[in-house]
């Protein structure tokens, strides 16, 4: 097709059935995409003994994770590694053939001459997704010679050629023929120079922290439905093992359990209450900080003051252990210093003050890293108002009081209500480094009891029914603040 070269600048308008052709195109690739993710559709399943919940991204990557149920085949030569290597291959090819067709789909946002370079690599995209679905079923027929040997060679291997590969193929085959109509129907003009508009440039920077977002935040829900089996780690979800629920209500009528649920959430709202409780440290910190004259000071002491948050809590703990724990800093210092002998004392294993403890461990670690967003609120602040309120005989703490304070305050509102909406979440790793027989009946938090009951003693469908709890019990008090904060301030953070 004949392109004509136009001034840069000159807007060139496609036609109604090219920008539908161009959303479609984009759909069927955005839905492919998210496809990968879903076990159900993984192409790469060319076996009953390759676990259901494995997707096609894992298929990819986790070589273990695919043999790990073909232990027997592979230690007597049914299989060979290079038969796995061939499906992880396949799997490769496909999501290189995905992330092409998405590149494109991103350039076809552009101006004329983008779209037409853009548009090349969906083409070269669902070839490469052919290809990869070729390989994956050649592994497939290398199963199925290997298994038709014997029948306890079937039994070892079983052999299944997975529905998505059709649906992957499909959607190959979508993306080749909306892509090549799509660039059929631009118009032949195109400009000196590929360029996009600022907005879809922004919602291109934007869209990884979509995709991070939906892979894991709205993704784990679809294992709300493991609430609904008796689900043992392993097996399948099947029609057998459906119980509807009875775990919903086992929650609540097992006395044990609804004991257990009382005492965790008590744990939980009390540890909650003293964060916000204690939610305007890192804004008295901040406003600290700014009125510091020394810059180098300043930004030596937030430089420390951040370090902790990017520490692990394992190392967290391991510096709480070399100061208080029996042979710790503490106690050398009282034998050894004070010729205290009997001192022994194991701080860490101590379930008194657990709570206001785990607090000033949080406060130590986090202070620093939430006060930068009120650093930035005072920046922001416009200095006007501070050298007119000086004119008018303000001191510090008066422009402090009346300006940087009520500066600050949506900001600190907006925070505030984002922990309330929190109240449920508040992390497991700290509670978990921390806990021990002693004092776990006071430091085990909904999180921490979550991780207990589901990966410690198995219960699965237990676990993630709490989980379901606590979701729904965050949205309620997320819309719940909100309306509260609608009727008093006359503003609204959803």
């Amino acid at each position: 097709m004949q392109s004509t070269v136009i001034p840069q600048g000159v807007e060139i308008k496609g036609s109604g059935l090219n920008k539908v052709l161009l959303w479609v195109m984009r759909t069927i690739i955005t839905i492919t995409g998210l496809m990968i993710f879903f076990p159900a559709l993984n192409p790469g399943r060319i076996s009953l003994l390759i676990n259901e919940n494995v997707s096609l991204f894992t298929t990819a990557m986790s070589f273990d994770t695919i043999t790990d149920t073909m232990g027997y085949a592979l230690k007597r030569g049914m299989l060979q590694n290079e038969n796995f290597y061939l499906l992880m291959a396949g799997a490769a090819v496909v999501l290189l053939g995905i992330v092409l067709s998405s590149a494109g789909a991103c350039m076809s946002l552009g101006n004329n001459r983008m779209k037409k370079r853009g548009m090349l690599l969906p083409f070269v995209g669902a070839v490469a997704m052919l290809g990869g679905l070729v390989l994956i079923y050649h592994a497939y027929t290398i199963f199925s010679a290997a298994a038709a040997e014997s029948a306890a060679v079937m039994k070892r291997i079983q052999p299944m050629l997975p529905s998505g590969l059709y649906v992957f193929g499909v959607a190959a085959v979508l993306i080749f023929v909306s892509t090549l109509l799509a660039y059929l129907t631009l118009p032949r003009q195109t400009e000196e120079k590929m360029e996009m508009d600022e907005k879809f440039r922004l919602f291109l920077l934007f869209l990884p922290v979509l995709l991070l977002t939906f892979v894991f935040c709205y993704l784990p829900i679809y294992g709300w439905r493991f609430a609904f089996f008796d689900y043992k780690i392993g097996d399948a979800l099947t029609a057998e093992n459906f119980v509807g629920l009875k775990w919903f209500t086992y929650l609540f009528e097992n006395a044990a359990t609804r004991a257990d649920l009382i005492r965790v959430l008590r744990n939980t709202l009390i540890m909650s209450g003293l964060g916000i409780a204690t939610s305007w440290l890192p804004i008295a910190f901040a406003v600290l900080l700014a009125e510091v004259r020394s810059s180098k000071f300043q930004r030596l002491v937030q430089t420390l003051t951040t370090i902790p948050n990017f520490i692990s809590w394992v190392l967290v703990y391991a510096i709480a252990f070399a100061i208080f724990s029996t042979d710790g800093f503490i106690n050398s210092f009282l034998r050894n210093v004070m010729g205290m002998t009997g001192a022994n004392t194991d701080y860490l294993a101590s379930a008194d003050w657990i709570w206001v403890k785990m607090l000033l461990w949080g406060t130590w670690k986090g202070l620093g890293w939430s006060a930068i967003v009120y650093i930035a609120g005072i920046a922001g602040i416009d200095q006007q108002l501070y050298e007119a309120a000086r004119v008018d005989g303000a001191n510090r703490f008066q422009c402090i009081r009346h300006i940087t304070i009520p500066g600050l305050m949506p900001t600190y509102m907006v925070m505030l209500l984002m922990s309330v909406a929190g109240m449920l979440s508040n992390g497991m790793d700290q509670y978990l480094v921390f806990e021990n027989a002693i004092n776990k009946d006071v430091i085990e938090v909904l999180d921490l009891y979550v991780y207990n009951i589901g990966i410690k003693s198995g219960l699965i469908p237990l676990s993630t029914v709490v989980g379901v709890f606590k979701s729904l019990i965050g949205v309620t008090l997320l819309f719940g603040a909100n309306g509260i904060s609608k009727a008093v301030r006359g503003e609204s953070i959803i």
